[in-house]
């Protein structure tokens, strides 16, 4: 047999073991798992009192995913035409970065908590604030009177 075909063979048949021993003895996911359904059948009572029930599985508890720290709520304002005020809610308490971007020079003013910040054209007007008052509060472009929205802080 040819010496360079033996450790072409040897070199292949290794890496082969050594996929084959990888793929059987890595951990298991359970993250990308997809979620398995556990069908609970009744059988005949076991006729030995020495035989063990057969083991119960329980569905795994779910948990609702953390909600982000920080809510990030971003508005664009057209320069030709009023935008559509859209209804933006978050709950009490999170805090909040509000992200204007407009074609127009004014002032963002966040009525109820008295915030303001200037906005133009390459310059978005950024407002950072703990939704801390419930209620329904207007976000306008304070010097043309223009409502560019709505925020609610639920309680």
């Amino acid at each position: 047999m040819n010496r360079d075909f033996r450790k072409v063979a040897l070199i292949a048949a290794s890496l082969g073991l050594l996929l084959s021993l990888f793929f059987a003895l890595r951990p298991d996911d359970e993250e990308d798992a997809a979620p398995t359904t556990t069908v609970a059948t009744t059988t005949a009572p076991a006729t030995t009192a020495t035989e063990p029930p057969p083991p119960t599985t329980e569905p795994p508890a779910t948990t609702a995913p953390k909600p982000p720290d920080i809510v990030t709520i971003r508005i664009a304002v057209p320069s030709d035409t009023a935008p559509k005020v859209r209804l933006y809610s978050v709950k009490q308490g999170r805090r909040v970065v509000l992200v204007v971007r407009s074609e127009l020079s004014d002032h963002v003013h966040l009525h109820g908590y008295d915030l303001m910040a200037d906005v133009g054209p390459g310059q978005p007007a950024t407002i950072r604030f703990t939704a801390n008052a419930p209620g329904r509060f207007e976000i306008e472009l304070e010097d043309r009177g223009l409502q560019i929205a709505e925020l609610e802080v639920r309680p």
